[in-house]
């Protein structure tokens, strides 16, 4: 009796970067929270926002979620840092949100230095490899 052809494993190559492209994805995640909830809590303290704040504020979210598609693309990097000092500029729409804004740069700071020492470590041949 034969037995019948066992379907192959789907596998994906190796990629050093995948990881630290899913931490890119929830701090944006984490962002999108974050410049949502700036509304009520403008409203809370007194700073309060217009109706074109409100709409800022949202489409600033919108452009934080969709940037999440984009985490491969060689702009990204860029991108996220534009989208940061959009989140600062929100000093003006509430102050909650410039005060985030820095909070979360220093984040995609931290980010950054993670990811270019992470590739320095991978060209110098000093981190593991995956086993084969």
């Amino acid at each position: 009796m034969t037995e019948p052809d066992q379907p192959t494993p789907l596998t994906r190559p190796y990629d050093p970067e995948r990881g630290l492209r899913g931490v890119m994805s929830a701090t944006l995640i984490l962002e999108v929270v974050v410049v949502l909830l700036s509304i009520p809590v403008a409203r809370n303290t007194g700073s309060g926002t217009s109706g074109l704040g409100v709409v800022a504020i949202c489409v600033l979210a919108a452009a934080l979620v969709a940037l999440c598609g984009f985490v491969r693309r060689p702009w990204f990097v860029p991108a996220a840092l534009t989208l940061q000092a959009l989140m600062i500029a929100g000093w003006f729409v509430t102050p909650s949100l410039g005060v985030m804004g820095i909070v979360f740069a220093l984040v995609w700071a931290l980010i950054i230095w993670f990811r270019n020492e992470f590739r320095r470590r991978l060209a110098a041949g000093t981190l593991p490899r995956p086993p084969a």
